[in-house]
């Protein structure tokens, strides 16, 4: 299984959903029969690339940065470790950042994408896809996290267990094997949960993240760009915050840290590269382009609210102890997570102002 391979196959099937998703954009580059805006000022030619060659550098910069912060503070920043108090209302704030992606960002761009007007009405004007779509890719996470989390547990239980009760050794001491084995069990199990945490949401992560780059890279108004740039910087800079930590709880071996945070910084500049190179045959509003960005937007914001929800905010808000022992850090966490869902449903507002 994915949960438990080795660091090869991880590569492997990060790499093949990486190829296929940025190949979505060049099978999408069809004709359309509603009319595609036209740029009005072809002189801007240099300007967009020169903004577009900035994104990808500011993109790139924020994301790395974030998604490496909780590696760099446990070193350099002792009182930001991410087995402190403080991390966790950074993390409640990265989970705001999420939750509000998806239900902000995500899930409106699938549902205008799949209800365009260039869309035959039967069957995208007849039925819900977003909505249905985003149901079904949270119940498949949380089949995933369940079947995986399950097999697991089973090897680990089919495993000789050493016999139960205490044991006397030759000096008169005891070795309370049940308490040792049962200490041992916890601790492999949340690793396993936090390792599929991490792998499922770098999969949410990834596709939007290359949708939102080729979007950006084939854009040919400077109007939209400029601000979307500062946006897509933000919104990978936090996000990168919140997948970090989950990756540095998983407590994966160095190659596999470092292979996962290597696709989080360079989906969407690589997506922002192809967009650049089909710019001017993609069209953006052609059928297929609308109902391949639809689905797997729509995915995407199902995995995204289920994680944020269920395995980052429902982890620390309701099962973790120190949390729920501390009114003061109940509080702290709570605001952080409303400024972080409040500051990405800003940045919805000003896209839209753009």
């Amino acid at each position: 299984m994915i949960w438990t391979s080795s660091q090869s196959y991880s590569a492997k099937f990060f790499s093949t959903i990486l190829l296929l998703i940025l190949l979505l954009p060049i099978v999408a580059s069809s004709n359309c029969t509603c009319t595609q805006k036209q740029d009005e000022d072809r002189n801007q030619s240099k300007q967009l690339i020169i903004y577009k060659l900035v994104a990808i550098v500011s993109v790139l910069v924020s994301g790395a940065l974030g998604v490496c912060l909780p590696f760099l503070v446990k070193i350099n920043i002792p009182f930001l470790h991410p087995d402190n108090d403080i991390y966790l209302l950074v993390k409640a704030f990265a989970a705001g950042v999420i939750l509000a992606t998806g239900f902000v960002h995500v899930l409106p761009d699938a549902q205008e994408s799949l209800t365009s007007p260039c869309l035959s009405e039967k069957p995208w004007g007849k039925f819900p896809f977003t909505g249905f779509v985003a149901m079904v890719s949270a119940i498949g996470t949380l089949m995933m996290e369940s079947m995986a989390t399950g097999y697991n547990k089973r090897s680990a239980l089919s495993k000789p267990q050493p016999i139960d009760g205490d044991e006397e050794t030759e000096d008169g001491s005891h070795q309370v094997h049940s308490s040792a084995l049962a200490l041992e069990s916890s601790n492999s199990s949340d690793k396993i949960r936090n390792r599929i945490i991490s792998q499922v949401l770098e999969l949410g992560i990834i596709v939007h993240s290359v949708i939102i780059g080729v979007s950006l890279g084939a854009c040919q108004n400077l109007h939209i760009i400029k601000p979307l740039v500062a946006a897509l910087s933000f919104h990978q800079f936090f996000e990168g915050i919140g997948l970090g930590g989950c990756i540095y709880q998983a407590k994966f071996n160095q190659k596999t840290m470092a292979i996962m945070v290597g696709f989080f910084s360079m989906t969407s500049p690589c997506g922002i590269g192809v967009g650049i190179a089909i710019s001017n045959t993609y069209n953006e509003n052609s059928p297929t382009a609308l109902v391949v960005e639809g689905l797997l937007l729509s995915a995407s914001a199902g995995i995204l609210i289920y994680m944020a929800l269920v395995d980052l905010l429902a982890a620390d808000f309701i099962n973790n102890a120190k949390m729920l022992s501390n009114p003061k850090l109940q509080f702290g966490a709570s605001f952080t997570l409303l400024l972080g869902a409040g500051f990405m449903s800003l940045l919805a507002k000003l896209g839209d102002q753009s």
